[in-house]
């Protein structure tokens, strides 16, 4: 078997038991699989949940907390429970693992996306099994990435990982809600995220994890756009990990039949971590540019700017009829450009024009065959 890169996503309820607690049984047999990978040599990223739901019982909340000052104390003590027990179990096998605490303003920072990159590569190439957790203790809600299914997927773009594979509580994508539709049917392989699937995408059911089929689908779409294929499964099969990195385990796997954009890391970042500040309303000869040639944004192109940014920012670039065509980082802040691009429709043609965005520095729907900025 080729080696692999594998980033593999575990949500709350299947680590913990039906009390919120951690279940060592659970987490001991998942990490037993895992161990089985590196033992064949691959490499392999976590990205697990489970903090607030190991910590709330021992805060002394009966039921999983509601405010944010409370998800953020079990968060503080659910933590550190939850990789005293992974480290423990890694090293009995002779493995070290790590820590990672993340929050979004981490990622739509580039020079922080970047050194994160860095930092996770050289765990990785030392043989560390990193285990990502968005930093709940600290975390508010407008930075926050929403649920570990997309922060996994945007990780696995992150480390360009081989493989994305997301265990839950459900096993696999339905045609219909299996819980009230009994003739709903597993989708075994999904080659297009489709209006219909997306609109079938229910709730995971479990009361300890925040992320359901709906936030799912968001990471699915991320990693078919990245060219990376994906698996989603339910964590309690026996060989559930194994079984998906050689496509025998029960579940659906993603993978696009479009050929992949291979964005690259800027662009990856632009795309789907950076957070825009502001918009740009082009014409129709620039759209076509971008569509047609890809082609840089130039000032004579430019018909409105709104909000305001600074030069290096990313901004999003709307169409004469207010649809977004996609994201771009703009060389210019909002009073510069407003006031270059009156002046350059005057005295140059869009040939000769100076660049608002270059094409290296832009990302259009076209290229990731879904909204940007998921």
């Amino acid at each position: 078997m080729n080696k692999k890169r594998i980033v593999i996503k575990i949500g709350s309820s299947s680590i913990t038991s039906m009390y919120g607690e951690i279940s060592k049984k659970k987490l001991e047999r998942l990490v037993d699989e895992i161990v089985r990978l590196k033992d064949e040599g691959h490499e392999v990223l976590l990205v697990s949940s489970g903090a607030v739901a190991a910590g709330y019982r021992k805060l002394g909340c009966i039921n999983r907390p509601n405010t944010l000052p409370e998800k953020q104390a079990a968060a503080s003590i659910g933590q550190g429970l939850l990789m005293e027990t992974y480290s423990e179990r890694f090293l009995s096998h002779g493995y070290v693992s790590s820590q990672i605490l993340i929050t979004r303003s981490d990622f739509s920072d580039e020079n922080r996306y970047n050194n994160a990159r860095n930092t996770i590569n050289v765990l990785l190439e030392r043989g560390i099994v990193p285990i990502v957790n968005e930093n709940d203790t600290v975390t508010i809600d407008r930075l926050k990435f929403g649920d570990n299914d997309s922060l996994s997927a945007k990780v696995a773009g992150l480390v360009e990982a081989d493989q994305l594979i997301i265990l839950s509580d459900i096993d696999g994508l339905y045609d219909a809600d299996p819980r009230e539709n009994k003739n709903a049917s597993l989708v075994k392989h999904v080659d297009e995220i489709t209006n219909d699937i997306e609109a079938s995408a229910g709730d995971s059911g479990s009361h300890v994890g925040t992320g359901g089929m709906r936030s799912k689908i968001d990471a699915f779409k991320i990693a078919m756009a990245l060219g990376i294929p994906a698996f989603l499964g339910k964590a309690n099969q026996k060989n559930i990990i194994y079984d998906a990195i050689n496509n025998k385990a029960k579940g659906t796997y993603f993978e696009s039949k479009e050929k992949s954009a291979n964005l690259d890391l800027k662009k990856q970042w632009i795309a789907f971590n950076s957070g825009p500040e502001g918009e740009i309303i082009i014409d129709d000869d620039a759209k076509n540019s971008i569509f047609k040639e890809k082609g840089s944004l130039y000032l004579t192109g430019i018909y409105d700017v709104k909000g305001q940014f600074k030069s290096g920012s990313v901004v999003r670039l709307i169409d004469m009829e207010g649809k977004e065509i996609g994201l771009g980082a703009v060389k210019y802040s909002s009073d510069q450009l407003s006031q270059l691009c009156l002046f350059e429709k005057e005295v140059v043609d869009v040939t000769t024009g100076k660049e608002a965005v270059h094409c290296n520095d832009l990302v259009c729907h076209l290229e990731t065959s879904i909204p940007v900025g998921i």
